[in-house]
């Protein structure tokens, strides 16, 4: 008997296998407690004052929920992962092109963050670095293969307990500085342009967002998948933001784990620590998995074994050599997404055929051309590089798609009145 693969990574999720509210709400938590989020929180803070920085985080969550949300609309409603719906916009083998570089990304950043969870418990404890980071890859890789009941577990441990201790060293911090009117008369030593606190805000979790489909494909309801998407992101994200600015601001460390160091809750640093890139990297192994998967057509547990192995032996060596090249990268993953929420709500109008009666063209160079356009767009124009990214992918992919559907209208009159004649 041929074996169901229960994580449906190269078809649609069926809806006898979908999720109901609680357990998609805990995933996407899980996905929006992103370790990142927390070092860009305390650039902000260090950079704003706290008013400016809560008006911030509010506009770059609003943004970043429209985007997340609309993403995890389109998964719900199709069943299908990013990579899968990569294939409406991009072609078959075109996809495989968004695949490689998500997945490619997210194995950089499984491998930075198993070296980042290493580095400060050995200098706590003094046990061996490559011990450490071999334990720690093998338990998030082992929990990764088994996808997202595996996934809804950690999380649902995890959430609780980083909010619980996070919330607790921010009050000693904020506490430590005069409490909230200490921070309302806290002001910046060097002062950050709102253009640039706002791309902060919406970079550190866009590339992240952008994976979003590769989760929500379980929900049961549209609706549910959206509201709690945007729910979980507003909870999720904000908290990072908040943990990492407070802490930040009266220590002048962004990481949340040093700041609890400083604090004398070592053990309270090593569990948010560990559960934070816990969390970070089972998502990032899964979505991985998936995108590799797309091209190899191999099942998604085999791949998240071998990216996992792949990660956690170079993992030092990621850390110390890669860090600013996957941060780079990222900004080639927000056209990808701007390129399916363009595809799907404009030029298919909301409506995509069944995956499997689906033949796909082999390449959509619309998709391709507008994809590049898109990270010129955002290195090169003046602004928010994300959004600037999302708009120009956006235009040029609907307008590329509407000029190609005038012309095959134009050669399809063109035959008629031929054969008319």
């Amino acid at each position: 008997m041929k074996k169901i693969d229960t994580e449906f990574s190269l078809q649609a999720v069926p809806l006898n296998h979908r999720n109901g509210f609680w357990k998609t709400f805990v995933v996407m938590l899980g996905l929006t407690f992103f370790s990142a989020s927390m070092m860009s929180g305390g650039e902000l803070g260090q950079g704003l004052t706290f008013l400016q920085f809560i008006g911030i985080v509010l506009a770059g969550n609003l943004i970043l929920g429209a985007y997340t949300g609309a993403l995890a609309y389109i998964a719900a409603k199709t069943g299908l992962s990013t990579h899968l719906l990569a294939r409406y916009a991009f072609g078959e083998k075109g996809s495989y092109l968004p695949s490689f570089l998500l997945a490619f990304t997210q194995i950089g950043w499984f491998g930075v963050g198993t070296a980042m969870f290493a580095i400060p418990v050995q200098k706590v404890t003094g046990i061996d670095i490559y011990l450490l980071i071999a334990i720690a890859g093998i338990a998030m890789t082992f929990t990764a293969f088994f996808g997202m009941k595996a996934l809804a577990i950690i999380s649902f441990i995890a959430v609780p307990l980083i909010t619980v201790l996070g919330s607790t060293s921010v009050f000693k911090a904020a506490e430590s500085i005069g409490g909230i009117q200490g921070l309302l008369d806290y002001q910046p030593a060097e002062a950050i342009s709102l253009a640039a606190a706002l791309t902060i805000c919406i970079g550190s979790f866009i590339s992240a967002g952008t994976l979003t489909p590769d989760f929500t494909r379980f929900a049961r309801k549209k609706r549910s998948a959206v509201v709690t998407t945007v729910i979980a992101f507003f909870i999720g994200n904000t908290l990072m933001f908040v943990f990492g600015a407070i802490g930040s601001i009266a220590t002048g460390q962004a990481d949340i784990s040093e700041v609890m160091f400083i604090q004398n809750l070592i053990l309270p640093a090593i569990i948010v620590l560990g559960l934070n890139i816990w969390t970070t990297n089972d998502n990032a192994l899964y979505a991985s998995g998936l995108g590799l998967s797309n091209i190899t057509k191999l099942p998604k547990q085999k791949l998240v074994i071998v990216n996992g192995v792949i990660g956690t032996l170079a993992a030092m060596w990621l850390y110390n050599n890669f860090v600013g090249f996957l941060t780079l990268l990222g900004s080639a993953l927000p056209p990808i997404g701007a390129i399916i929420l363009a595809d799907f709500f404009i030029v298919h109008r909301g409506n995509y055929r069944a995956f499997k009666t689906m033949t796909f063209q082999p390449i959509n160079w619309v998709a391709i051309l507008a994809w590049g356009v898109g990270i010129v767009a955002a290195t090169f124009i003046p602004g928010i590089p994300p959004i600037n990214a999302l708009i120009a992918t956006g235009v040029v992919h609907v307008a590329g798609m509407k000029f190609i559907g005038m012309k095959e209208k134009q050669v399809m009159t063109s035959k008629v009145e031929k054969v008319s004649n």
